[in-house]
């Protein structure tokens, strides 16, 4: 059976594995715009470069990954001037086999030290590559992050991220579900292709979903294959063992990224990585604290209730959030947006993060349009629409919220909040 029409089989299928999917619903989703592929443009070779994206890497560096279909040399060339020859350095090249598909050759090189609020010009691969540029985050405040969930490779998806390349952002972050492949791995090359315009320019800092995992029983055992392959962020810099747990610094802001879908109890390598970062955050360096994970902690939609990676993790690792007095935590999942008070254990408390469910970056299954009622009175916000979210962290105690809603294919900024630090409130004190 062809590669696509097994991954068509598997997911029409995959009730038959309660819950496998991950993706399994009890409600009626609203009409959905369907998937389309991003064919490779016809002008280029075997070895030209497709689907660049970049990361950051520590505090100074970025990671430039793109894939070819033929053998060639993993290096950058990269410089402050366009047309000018720049530094050249190299990197590393894999790939990856998923039943009967073999991905192209993936490379990854790391360059740096980098200049802060800087434009670069860079070439993958060859002199005969197409010169591309990105722009580093700035050094200290203000920096504006970009915000989206469960993008998916839909006209929404387009729209979407239409809207954020009309934005001033300085890096993106993205809680999970990422391409919709689900099994059929020629859709990650397209959601490569779909969203280089905007990943080759600004960092993309993303951790898994539901989505991501791609496990078969008995057919397919690892789980994120495509993932850890395609996406690599800079894990092993903060600590962590996976590819699916990480932090970073960026503009004194500390971020983390957590998983979901991989160990998170109390004797787990993540818990343990989690406490120990937490411990270490200097807030005079990065007085804001983000938290990234995809299933919802908190959640009054009727989608996704009652699901482990949920109430356990909450149940887990709530408490370690709420301690070292984490701002904003951004999930994804529910496709729809929500945003709550600050709370902590249910309940409205000052020093608690901000929880913001943004999982309407366009996916194909549609939206979540039903939600629980009464109405929590900590939950402030609720609407079932696709857009995205920006967070501009204007200095060290303020920040403003924007949610931009996709009404008609026009950008509507539909919801907005100024936040204060943490760090700034002298009732606020981080818990030991």
């Amino acid at each position: 059976m062809a590669v696509r029409g097994l991954g068509l089989f598997l997911v029409s299928t995959g009730l038959a594995f309660n819950g496998f999917l991950g993706n399994l619903q009890t409600y009626n989703r609203p009409p959905a715009r369907p998937n389309f592929f991003v064919q490779q443009p016809e002008n280029l070779n075997s070895a030209s470069p497709q689907q660049v994206h970049i990361s950051l890497v520590g505090e100074d560096k970025m990671r430039i990954s793109w894939i070819t279909d033929s053998s060639t040399p993993a290096t950058i060339e990269y410089t402050t001037t366009s047309g000018a020859q720049g530094t050249s350095v190299t990197g590393t090249t894999s790939s990856y086999d998923y039943l009967t598909y073999k991905s192209g050759e993936i490379h990854e090189v790391v360059i740096g030290p980098l200049n802060p609020n800087t434009v670069y010009y860079y070439r993958c691969g060859s002199d005969s590559a197409p010169e591309l540029s990105f722009k580093t985050p700035p050094a200290q405040f203000p920096i504006n992050f970009a915000v989206v969930g469960d993008l998916g490779q839909t006209d929404w998806t387009q729209s979407t991220l239409q809207h954020i390349a009309q934005s001033n952002y300085d890096m993106l972050l993205l809680p999970g579900d990422l391409s919709y492949a689900d099994f059929i791995q020629p859709l990650w090359d397209s959601f490569g292709r779909l969203v280089e315009p905007l990943a080759s320019q600004r960092p993309w800092m993303v951790t898994q979903g539901n989505h991501e995992i791609e496990k078969i029983p008995l057919i397919h055992k690892e789980t994120f294959t495509a993932y850890n392959a395609r996406w690599r962020m800079p894990f092993e810099e903060s600590g962590s063992d996976s590819n699916l747990y990480y932090s970073f610094d960026v503009a004194g802001v500390h971020v983390i990224m957590l998983g979901s879908y991989t160990d998170f109890g109390p004797t787990s390598s993540q818990y343990s990585w989690l406490q120990a970062d937490l411990g270490k955050i200097d807030r005079n360096k990065t007085p804001w604290t983000v938290v990234l994970i995809h299933a919802p902690w908190y959640n009054t939609n009727t989608a996704h209730q009652g699901e482990k990676e949920s109430i356990d993790m909450k149940a887990s690792m709530e408490k370690l959030l709420y301690q070292a007095r984490v701002d904003v935590v951004f999930a994804g999942h529910v496709h729809a947006y929500e945003r709550f008070t600050r709370v902590y254990n249910g309940n409205t408390d000052n020093c608690a993060p901000v929880y913001i469910n943004i999982g309407d970056g366009g996916n194909r299954e549609g939206l979540a349009s039903k939600y629980q009622n009464p109405k929590l009175e900590i939950s402030l916000f609720r609407e079932a629409s696709f857009g995205h979210g920006e967070l501009n962290i204007v200095n060290s105690t303020n920040a403003l919220w924007t949610w931009h809603r996709n009404d008609d294919d026009e950008a509507v900024t539909s919801d907005s909040l100024w936040l204060t630090s943490l760090s700034s409130e002298s009732a606020c004190k981080v818990q030991n």
